[in-house]
């Protein structure tokens, strides 16, 4: 297993198997064993359940009562209760993040924008998922709101597998275009618009998958 020198080799699985689940890489319900984990990874037990234990406790994996570890099943309750602490802390962030918008972050978001329709012509939803994320994240690091954020990436870390699901879904313009509403109100400093359009980009997508 190849790692940083200075990264236990919990730590390095831990991060990895969190990015997979954050930008998408696994299914709602996919089952992981400690046994696998460890094998991929050239581990022990020790390290691999270390890892889970960490994962379990975001809420990024399930652990059952028979001992069964797995990505959250997709669920109609689960799916808006995800849709509602999006629409909370997202438009907020974004509002923080409004005074410090400038032109250069504006032009860096709109080529994030172009990324994301190339990831949607070639069909990467990995990629897809990953790019969608960093236009938000890129935004709301101008909010200088840490704790708010810290928040919002445990979210989108136990919506990972769910943007997975939605991917096949999505209108997958729609993103571009609600992307495009959120710079048109950024351009013209328009709080409330930039609140709104947040809003319905970050539920509208997610509240496709209720059944």
């Amino acid at each position: 297993m190849a790692t940083e020198p200075s990264i236990p080799a919990h730590e390095y699985v831990y991060r990895t198997l969190r990015a997979r689940i954050m930008y998408g890489e696994m299914e709602p319900a996919s089952a992981l064993t400690l046994r696998g984990i460890g094998a991929e990874f050239g581990v022990s037990m020790t390290p691999a359940r270390e890892a889970v234990r960490r994962l379990v406790a975001e809420g990024a994996l399930n652990l059952s009562a028979s001992g069964r570890v797995a990505t959250p099943e997709l669920s109609n309750d689960r799916i808006e209760e995800l849709a509602c602490l999006r629409a909370m802390l997202e438009p907020e962030l974004g509002a923080r993040a409004l005074p410090r918008v400038h032109p250069v972050l504006i032009e860096r978001l709109q080529k994030i924008n172009t990324d994301i329709a190339e990831k949607i012509v070639k069909a990467d939803a990995t990629g897809y998922v990953r790019a969608n994320l960093e236009f938000h994240r890129t935004l709301y690091l101008r909010a200088q709101s840490p704790a708010m954020l810290a928040l919002l990436e445990t979210v989108w870390l136990q919506s990972g597998p769910t943007m997975r699901a939605l991917y096949s879904r999505l209108l997958r313009r729609q993103t571009i275009e609600k992307h495009r509403t959120i710079l048109a109100a950024m351009r013209t400093n328009d709080e409330a618009a930039l609140r709104a359009a947040i809003s319905s980009d970050v539920t509208s997508g997610l509240r496709m998958l209720l059944n």
